[in-house]
C-alpha cells in the first residue's frame, strides 16, 4: 500500500420507518418552512411554487402550512395503506423532496447573502 493510499471499510447503514419519518419532519416540515421564511425577507429572492407564489404576507405561510400538514397526512394513510416494506416509500418521498427543497433554499440564501 502506498502512502497515498488508506483502507477504507464500508458499513452498511440500516435506516429504519421512524428515522425517515423524522427526516421529514425536519427537512420538509421545518427546514423548508424556515429557510423560506427567511428567504422571503431577502431582496431578491421569490418564491418559485406557482401556488405559492400568488400569496403574499403572512399568507404564504399559512398556505405553505396547510399544504405540508396535507403532504404529511396523504403520506401517512399512504404509509398506512401500502403493505408490507413498499411503505417506506410514503416517508422516504417526504424525506427526500424535504432535504432538496432546503438545500436548494440555502443555496439560493447563501448566493443571496454573499
Amino acid at each position: 500500500m502506498s502512502s497515498h493510499e488508506f483502507p477504507l471499510k464500508v458499513v452498511p447503514v440500516s435506516i429504519t420507518q421512524p428515522d425517515l419519518w423524522l427526516l421529514a419532519l425536519v427537512f420538509f416540515g421545518v427546514g423548508d418552512l424556515v429557510t423560506t421564511a427567511i428567504g422571503l425577507q431577502v431582496t431578491g429572492v421569490v418564491e418559485l411554487s406557482p401556488v405559492l407564489a400568488q400569496f403574499s404576507g403572512r399568507t404564504v405561510y399559512v398556505m405553505m402550512l396547510c399544504l405540508k400538514v396535507a403532504a404529511f397526512a396523504g403520506c401517512y394513510l399512504l404509509w398506512r395503506a401500502v403493505p408490507g416494506p413498499h411503505a417506506i416509500s410514503a416517508p422516504l418521498v417526504l424525506a427526500v423532496i424535504g432535504i432538496l427543497v432546503t438545500t436548494w433554499n440555502s443555496v439560493v440564501l447563501a448566493s443571496a447573502l454573499l
